[in-house]
């Protein structure tokens, strides 16, 4: 399948840095190198490998195409022009040698021997080393499965991101079992296209779940018993296709709470029916959505009939037969590979109920969802997992709502804060966690990208580093393009919860220079006045700056596409500063002029207040907020912090 543009810019970095002066590369790669998810362990052993033009990829068991490309472009970037394949060591080697397999492999076995390393030894781990080998290197990628090696294969590519090798020992695997996104928010969803680019990002942030679970599909929802269109089965084919080559686990989910009759054999064989379309496209895994329905009435006589009156308890044991039910049927037809989780009525709280209760009788194999102690929690602890682990019968899956934006709370803002507040330790409490994204796919990657760290090693997480590396990938490595996607997020900080309010502030970062711009005015003297105002006019420029260098740095389209309004208003509002910040500076002075200014950024502010999200791309829809209650407050406030000398006449 021909590259996504997400693939193309994971490489386009690595080519950049190809291009250093050679010792300037190797100074920089002697260094430890940046990877994330970050390694549970990984050390420096030498001095930067020389890798030279040539390598040979010893492939004793045929690893995937997709595992190979990664290997193949790692070398590249590093400046290795001729790659041969062999399947076993040889006796005697020319320059480089990368041994790529699983742990079952004998040339595996014997190089990672050779590099005084250990094999891995739990599922999807790995272990990458490296070290000197005569006039070149040898480099081994043990995964301890396929998965194991493609996520080896996806550290080589960033260890080379500097243009050379260096020498490491690493050894590496998943602290959380399921580790991705579930396509589960209201209003319209992504288009195929945007799911493709999704799964390609998810493969490279070693994440292996993605749930098809749009609310907004009729066919999974209010129509789904009915048989999808054919365009539409063999244009989800293809994403399962996508996930596949990309290591994803794809996920069908079907939300038939809204009409179901638990007790009616033929709704029974409808979900089989559908799942059944899914399975013949080598999907095994599916999910149950009991979530956002009422459970204290019937859908049909017959459960009244089988069930008797209906309320929280009867509702969780009809859900936990209908989960039992199609979980032993799944089984049988795929045997281990079969996969099922749920998502419950009660998917927000630890509260004890007789609902909860009842829904304990699902098979403990089958995965229960749970979103923390609210809809859009504040923070997530290991006391409030343990709750969990105790309401449920079992480690639940978190359904992690954020970056999601399709709530009240949320109008008119990308949600591109850090992945934060979630305790160092849920490993042991969660089977895994899975983020909701935002109505706009590339936009989600910011937090996505924390998430899946996170899920990876939650334990080694740091929320900043993992932020500034997401505006690194989104900006293929180039140092302007980072900071101007720094500045953006932080204007796009603001997290909100259902309540009034947020978990994460708005624009911290602009509002800790706001802030001491105020003081230095009301408190500082001559001197400190006069840098604070220069501080100020440096942030207004990144400010009014950072679209432009954005939409000329970021190779993802999409990304610029959806995040469009949203960098029209940065500019306005960057422009409005920048008007505030003259205004100031001429009124220290003493100058007539500085009332303009003042009405200049006033009309730039009205202007960017006006922008509206996109039509149909987005719920609900609204004005843009760029660090409101920050930026907007502070350009308001600006002209009476100061005495603005009256304009005299001509």
């Amino acid at each position: 399948m021909p590259q996504t543009s997400f693939t193309r810019s994971l490489f386009l970095a690595t080519a950049a840095a190809s291009l250093l002066p050679a010792a300037a590369s190797a100074a920089a790669a002697d260094t430890l190198p940046a990877v994330f998810p970050q390694p549970v362990s990984m050390r420096l052993t030498g001095a930067a490998l020389a890798l030279g033009d040539e390598a040979t990829i010893v492939n004793a068991e045929a690893a995937d195409a997709e595992t190979l490309a990664l290997v193949r472009g790692a070398l590249a970037a590093a400046g290795v022009e001729t790659i041969t394949t062999a399947r076993a060591l040889p006796a005697k080697s020319r320059g480089t040698v990368v041994v790529i397999g699983t742990s079952r492999s004998a040339p595996v076995r014997s190089a990672v021997a050779r590099l005084g390393g250990a094999l891995p030894d739990q599922r999807e781990g790995y272990a990458l080393l490296s070290g000197a080998n005569g006039d070149g290197a040898l480099v081994v990628l043990a995964g301890k499965d396929a998965d194991g090696l493609y996520y080896a294969a996806q550290t080589l590519r960033q260890l080379t991101a500097r243009g050379t090798m260096p020498a490491v020992s690493i050894a590496d695997r998943p602290a959380m079992a399921i580790r991705g996104t579930i396509e589960g928010f209201y209003g319209a969803p992504w288009s195929m296209e945007d799911r493709a680019r999704h799964l390609d990002f998810l493969g490279s942030v070693k994440a292996n779940t993605y749930i098809y679970s749009p609310k907004d599909d009729p066919f999974a929802r209010d129509k789904w018993r009915e048989d999808y269109p054919q365009a539409t089965l063999d244009a989800l084919k293809g994403l399962v296709d996508q996930a596949r080559r990309h290591h994803v686990r794809f996920t069908y989910a079907i939300s038939p709470g809204p009409s179901i009759c638990y007790s009616r054999p033929s709704d029974v064989q409808a979900l089989q029916r559908k799942f059944d379309v899914f399975r013949a496209m080598g999907v095994r895994s599916f999910y149950i959505a009991f979530d956002d329905i009422e459970y204290t009435k019937w859908n049909c006589d017959e459960d009244r009939a089988a069930l008797g009156e209906p309320g929280e308890r009867a509702a969780g044991l009809a859900q936990a037969t209908l989960s039992n039910t199609i979980y032993r049927w799944l089984k049988t037809k795929d045997g281990a590979d079969a996969e099922l989780m749920i998502v419950p009525t009660e998917y927000f709280n630890t509260t004890e109920s007789p609902y909860k209760a009842a829904l304990r009788q699902v098979d403990p194999a089958v995965f229960v969802q749970w979103t923390g102690t609210d809809v859009v929690p504040p923070a997530i602890s290991i006391g409030d997992a343990k709750a969990a682990t105790k309401a449920f019968g079992r480690k639940t899956l978190l359904w992690d709502n954020y970056p999601v934006n399709d709530y009240g709370e949320s109008t008119g803002r990308l949600l591109m804060a850090p992945y934060a507040r979630r305790e160092a330790g849920l490993s042991g409490e969660l089977s895994g966690i899975l983020a909701n994204p935002m109505n706009q796919e590339a936009p989600s990657r910011v937090a996505v990208f924390g998430s899946a760290a996170f899920a990876w090693n939650d334990r080694g997480y740091d929320a900043d580093r993992a932020w500034k590396a997401a505006a690194r990938m989104l900006a293929s490595g180039d140092a302007a393009t980072t900071e101007a996607l720094m500045v953006f997020f932080d204007a796009q900080h603001l997290a909100p919860t259902f309540g009034s309010q947020p978990w994460q502030p708005s624009a911290p970062r602009l509002k800790a220079t706001l802030d001491g711009v105020v003081d230095a005015l009301t408190s500082g003297d001559a001197a400190a006045r006069e840098a604070a105002l220069e501080r100020l006019k440096t942030t207004a420029d990144a400010l009014a700056t950072a679209s432009d260098t954005i939409r000329a740095g970021v190779a993802d389209k999409g990304l610029l596409a959806q995040s469009q309004p949203w960098l029209d208003a940065l500019q306005l509002w960057g422009r409005s500063l920048q008007a505030t910040a003259r205004g100031l500076s001429a009124a220290n002075q003493g100058s007539p002029r500085a009332s303009g200014f003042f009405a200049q950024a006033q009309a730039l502010a009205a202007q960017a207040e006006k922008l509206q999200t996109i039509p149909g791309t987005t719920r609900p829809q609204g004005s843009i907020k760029v660090a409101d209650g920050v930026l907007d407050r502070f350009v308001a406030e600006a002209p009476s912090l100061i005495y603005v000398p009256a304009a005299t006449g001509g």
